[in-house]
């Protein structure tokens, strides 16, 4: 399988304090990788560090060029598409204005229009001219997802999707999280929730300390209660 990410010996730091320590990770085309850990273990810092948001050390390569250093909208023009945990919608435009907002100007190929988005979440279509500030907070989530996809990236880091989602609209971001993959579309996803990243992953990645603990299928993960109550259980 090739390689779409390859992150090598990365290290980032917030000020002085050193929060990744020579972290490696990899992604290939059309694989769904879930990266776990409990909060504050550097999850989200490394998916920032590689979109550009957080200065880092090391290496990350996306389609097997170096992009470590390059600023943020540089990258998601090579097709690395990210969304927040706090989702950074624009709350004054409707729903469907920020949508337009994600499409790449000048690309007609794409693989997701208007449409797919409505036909995958309905609720979107129904809310589509709603301020997208007054949106709930599942809806802003289906939003946000679906804003990044039509900036038709080749793959997408997705931080904490279903942070403080009912259990209804969870299942359906698992459902998108499976339509990316059907579309070739590649997914790092950082997630607490076990059971939906071992549901849906091909790997899985364990974070403690800065540090990958743990590298394998959710199959193995399964089976390593060790791993899974040091690093994992609350």
């Amino acid at each position: 399988m090739t390689d779409l990410l390859d992150i090598r010996g990365l290290h980032a730091y917030y000020g002085k304090s050193h929060v990744l320590h020579g972290v490696d990770l990899r992604v290939g085309a059309g694989e769904i990788v879930s990266l776990l850990g409990r909060n504050g273990v550097g999850r989200s810092t490394l998916v920032k560090a590689a979109m550009g948001q957080v200065s880092a050390t090391g290496s990350v390569r996306f389609k097997g060029a170096e992009i470590l250093g390059l600023k943020a909208f540089q990258i998601a023009h090579l097709g690395l598409g990210y969304v927040p945990e706090n989702r950074d919608i624009f709350a004054t435009l409707t729903a469907e204005q920020n949508l337009i907002l994600g499409q790449k100007k000048n690309v007609q190929s794409g693989r997701w229009r208007l449409d797919d988005m409505y036909a995958m979440f309905p609720r979107l279509q129904e809310r589509r001219q709603v301020a997208a500030g007054v949106l709930s907070g599942g809806e802003q989530q289906m939003l946000t997802l679906c804003r990044s996809l039509m900036g038709d990236p080749d793959l997408i880091m997705i931080d904490e999707p279903t942070e403080g989602l009912a259990p209804k609209i969870v299942a359906l971001v698992a459902q998108y999280l499976q339509a990316l993959k059907e579309k070739g579309v590649s997914v790092l996803l950082v997630e607490q929730k076990l059971a939906i990243a071992l549901d849906i992953s091909q790997r899985v990645y364990v974070m403690g300390h800065g540090a990958i603990v743990f590298e394998g299928t959710p199959q193995q993960l399964r089976a390593d209660a060790a791993v899974r109550k040091e690093w994992l259980e609350v």
